[in-house]
């Protein structure tokens, strides 16, 4: 049994990743994983945004002895916009921080993949809530220029 699970977990990270047409953005780099991570966060602190939040799966598999290829997820968000999405919607602010996605591809090379802010909070906007569905596409806006910037040579 234990073998099988390792055939599939290894059979499935060697097939390329299936990432979702809809409401994604998904850059292809020729930067190194850790080159790429750097940058982002270089990115986000031009863009007058925070890092509010890490997490890396390959960390936490590494301290168990595990290897998977780079990964992390780093939240990003500002106090003004959360102050407008809560005063709009307090359900809404569940989806922050929003994420950048950093993955590895191989030793040359990582993706930068994020959840476009609108169709985050599409559920969240009716006529009844202007400001966010304003916040959501300013939101928008930031988060391209942050994945252009990062993505950047």
């Amino acid at each position: 049994m234990a073998m099988l699970l390792s055939f599939s977990l290894t059979s499935k990270a060697d097939q390329p990743i299936n990432w979702p047409q809809q409401g994604w953005n998904v850059m292809v780099t020729e930067k190194p994983y850790a080159d790429l991570v750097d940058d982002l966060r270089s990115a986000v602190s031009e863009a007058d945004m925070i890092v509010v939040t890490e997490a890396s799966p390959t960390h936490a598999a590494a301290q168990r002895g595990e290897i998977i290829p780079g990964n992390r997820v780093i939240g990003v968000f500002r106090n003004d916009f959360a102050v407008t999405i809560i005063r709009e919607s307090v359900p809404a602010m569940i989806e922050a921080p929003l994420r950048f996605y950093v993955t590895e591809d191989d030793a040359e090379s990582a993706t930068l993949s994020w959840k476009n802010p609108r169709d985050v909070f599409a559920p969240y906007i009716t006529e009844h809530t202007p400001d966010l569905a304003n916040a959501a596409q300013e939101l928008d806006v930031i988060f391209q220029q942050i994945g252009d910037n990062a993505v950047a040579p």
